[in-house]
């Protein structure tokens, strides 16, 4: 069946056929075209967002709630150069979204036209794979082949970038449309030889660790996982990407390593004889000063990626496939062996870490909240059902460290590009994508002055996500470098905000949302609460904590992990664990 209609409809109708139900973005001049057919479509619905950073970021969010792919729209030039952000922002933390800009006329590219921007040669670098489609006949099968593209292997973003006049033309649809991909084929079968190589490993080790990272949650393998661990007895860290994908609460998780990790869960991964890496890219926040992570460690580096194997440390025994299918195959492997290694030595200098070293937090004397209070208070009123949808900064690290989570996919933040104003329009894609789930943004005042223009969004297209706005003041965790690396001279990172410019409370009222305050520890519960029974437009509520309230613990950008500290000149003792 074949039917005549413009590449605008055809477009429209290709995303209809591959299941897309929400776009979020912003006519303009050269993708306006395609917003008229779009008005008609009765299965997809459009989202106007305030900027397009928010319909990248909204994308995001939605995909990684959904696990689906996110679909945002822009115009050309500006429209388009404005989602190179949350482009970035998905390639580095393997998020699946396709964004559609429109271009200008075919005739016109590279004359410097009207709001012309090489918004494919811009984002080359940081797409999974990019199109500039000029003839009409190609789009329905470029849409077919950029979700897949998106969806399939390592997901990632796609730029489908089309004319103007190719949106204005006359073609034949047809579907499905045949894919020309002749050189895309992920790996997802891990090779039998490198599981037996990484079971037998596991068999020999007496301090292993299993190091979890996005990758994992990626490929829905958290049930794998648990019966992973629990058959072999192995210790757990999760990195940031993949809080939630083992339980807070197992007795075997130790934690999150990294710059602002855990004792238990940092000194897991220095101290260990084998780390088995599933899912992750041994990147510097985790590490460390590479030469000197994990000097004793051999490694088992599972990934779907093979460009990520060896990229930052040699893997002694390199895996490429899928975590499900690897885990799966792990497992098999550890119970044909019938061998299981005796680790008790090793549990019993972890479980000493982290009975001795537990995450914590002063109070400030005056009386002051504290952010990890409203963390602890959000984790235990709210609960794990929820999704926490965080900024990039200080507060991304306490909802890290002091939210528990149980469930994978629940903690949804800005993690590889650390984009600040992530969690606002990504709180919104999360609600829109799973309209019955709890969604709490939990935002820095700096981060959310970049994006809570979106609040108007939220209001209008009845999205009632739940902000917490940790209001220190200040560009906290850049002020914290300040004090402890730059001799307090705090250059620039004063907002005002405690002084009320803006007034948050009032800032949210005027977007159509409630707005609520708190300054005092006695009223965290009732301010929460009320929070969680206004259930028909979005909340924002100021917290204004102490601006001197830190992260900790902390190892030093570049330093060696062996350096941790749990408080300004005060470090762990390492000594009788050899």
């Amino acid at each position: 069946m074949t039917e005549r209609m413009t590449g605008a409809q055809a477009l429209v109708r290709a995303l209809e056929h591959v299941g897309v139900d929400t776009v979020f973005g912003i006519p303009g001049g050269a993708i306006l075209p395609a917003y008229d057919p779009l008005y008609d479509s009765t299965k997809v619905r459009h989202v106007l967002v305030r900027h397009e950073q928010g319909a990248g970021h909204a994308a995001e969010g939605y995909a990684q709630a959904t696990g689906r792919v996110g679909v945002c729209m822009a115009t050309s030039g500006p429209g388009a150069t404005n989602l190179v952000t949350p482009i970035a922002d998905a390639f580095m933390d393997s998020v699946p979204i396709v964004a559609i800009t429109g271009q200008v006329a075919s005739s016109m590219i590279g004359t410097d036209a009207f709001q012309e921007s090489d918004i494919s040669g811009i984002t080359m670098p940081i797409t999974k794979h990019n199109f500039l489609v000029t003839d009409a006949d190609d789009i329905p099968r470029t849409i077919m082949e950029a979700f897949h593209i998106a969806s399939t292997g390592r997901p990632g973003p796609v730029l489908v970038d089309i004319s103007k006049d190719a949106l204005q033309a006359q073609t034949e649809f047809r579907w499905p449309p045949t894919m020309q991909l002749p050189g895309y084929r992920p790996v997802t079968r891990p090779h039998s030889k490198q599981i037996r190589e990484a079971a037998k490993l596991i068999a020999e080790a007496k301090r292993p660790v299993l190091y979890v990272g996005g990758g994992v949650h990626k490929a829905r393998a958290s049930t794998e996982l648990l019966e992973l661990a629990e058959l072999a007895d192995i210790p757990v860290v999760t990195t940031l990407m993949a809080r939630g994908t083992f339980p807070d609460g197992h007795p075997q998780h130790l934690g999150m390593p990294g710059m602002h990790g855990s004792v238990s869960a940092v000194g897991a991964l220095q101290k260990s004889d084998l780390i088995i890496g599933l899912g992750v890219r041994f990147d510097d926040r985790v590490t460390g000063d590479l030469s000197t992570f994990a000097p004793r460690a051999k490694i088992v580096h599972a990934d779907i990626d093979p460009a990520e194997i060896s990229k930052n440390r040699h893997a002694d025994v390199p895996i490429v496939g899928d975590c499900r299918e690897v885990i799966t195959d792990l497992i098999a492997a550890i119970r044909a062996s019938g061998q299981k290694g005796d680790y008790s030595d090793w549990w019993k200098l972890l479980n000493g870490l982290k009975e001795t070293y537990p995450l914590g937090y002063d109070t400030a004397e005056d009386g002051s909240l504290a952010p990890q209070y409203v963390m602890e208070r959000l984790s235990a009123i709210v609960g794990p059902d929820a999704y926490y949808v965080s900024g990039v900064g200080q507060h991304q690290m306490w909802a890290a460290q002091f939210i528990e989570y149980e469930k994978p996919g629940t903690f949804i933040n800005s993690g590889g590009l650390g984009t600040m104003g992530f969690a606002v329009p990504a709180a919104m894609g999360a609600k829109m994508g799973c309209p019955d789930a709890t969604v709490w943004a939990i935002d820095g005042d700096g981060c959310f002055q970049m994006t809570n223009q979106e609040l108007a969004t939220c209001a209008i297209e009845g999205v009632p996500i739940k902000i917490a706005v940790i209001n220190n003041g200040n560009l906290g965790m850049v002020r914290q470098w300040q004090t402890l690396f730059y001799d307090e001279r705090y250059s620039n990172t004063d907002l005002q905000t405690t002084r009320r410019i803006p007034d948050f409370v009032k800032l949210a009222e005027a977007y159509g949302c409630v707005g609520l305050r708190c300054e005092r520890p006695e009223d965290v519960d009732a301010v929460i609460e009320k929070a969680m029974e206004i259930n028909d437009v979005p909340v924002v509520i100021d917290f204004v904590v102490h601006q001197d309230a830190m992260v900790w613990p902390m190892i030093a950008g570049g330093a060696s992990n062996d350096t941790i500290q749990i408080a300004v000149d005060m470090a762990p003792k390492w000594e009788n664990e050899e």
